[in-house]
Parts: structure tokens; sequence; C-alpha cells
């Protein structure tokens, strides 16, 4: 069974950074993609960052500059680096990754930028 741990998240304040982890159980060679999610209070869960085994990154407009995804093989993590934050980047921040058809998440990480 796949599982997906994910850490690092807590209270910043605006303009401050976060470094959060994703601990995968098996070899993340073995997902098609992994991405970190947004999910905000009363918001659809979107997209901050997404990458595939060759080492392709995608980001949404909103995100590039400030979020850099990135993975350590050995270890089995994906991190997501986040610069220069605001409020509006507070939320749960949620891991997928993808086999072929299959689909795991994480249970998140709150990830909280006030003053």
């Amino acid at each position: 069974q796949v599982q997906l741990v994910e850490s690092g998240g807590g209270l910043v304040q605006p303009g401050g950074s976060l470094r959060l982890s994703c601990a995968a159980s098996v070899s993340i060679f073995s997902f098609n993609f992994m991405g970190w999610y947004r999910q905000a209070p009363g918001k659809e869960r979107e997209l901050v960052a997404g990458i595939i085994p060759g080492g392709s990154t995608t980001y949404p407009d909103s995100m590039k500059g400030r979020f850099t995804i990135s993975r350590d093989n050995a270890k089995n993590t994906v991190f997501l680096q986040m610069n220069s934050l605001k409020p509006e980047d507070t939320g749960v921040y949620l891991c997928k990754a993808t086999i072929r058809t299959m689909t795991y998440w994480g249970k998140g990480t709150l990830v909280t930028v006030s003053s």
C-alpha cells in the first residue's frame, strides 16, 4: 500500500518561508507524477507544483517564482520550498502521487500565513 506523509507546515509571518516534505513508502520512481496541492478554506483544491520522474516541473502561473518543487530520490521524498509567503497561501497542503490509473493522497500539512 502506498503511503504519503507530509510534514513541515506551521505558522509563518507574511514574507516568510517554509519547506514542506512528502515522504513516500515506495520508490518515487514508481510514480508517473507527484504534486503538491493546496486546499484553502472555502476554495477548491488547486495544484501548487508538480514533478515527473524525468525531473520536469510544472507550476501554475500564480505560483511561479515563489514555489519550488524538488525531490530526493534516495529518501523517496518530494519537497516544496515556499518563499515570500502571503496570507492567501494559507491552507492545507497535500501531496499527491499517481501510478498509471491509481491516485494516492497524503493527509496534508497545515500552513498558516499570518502576522
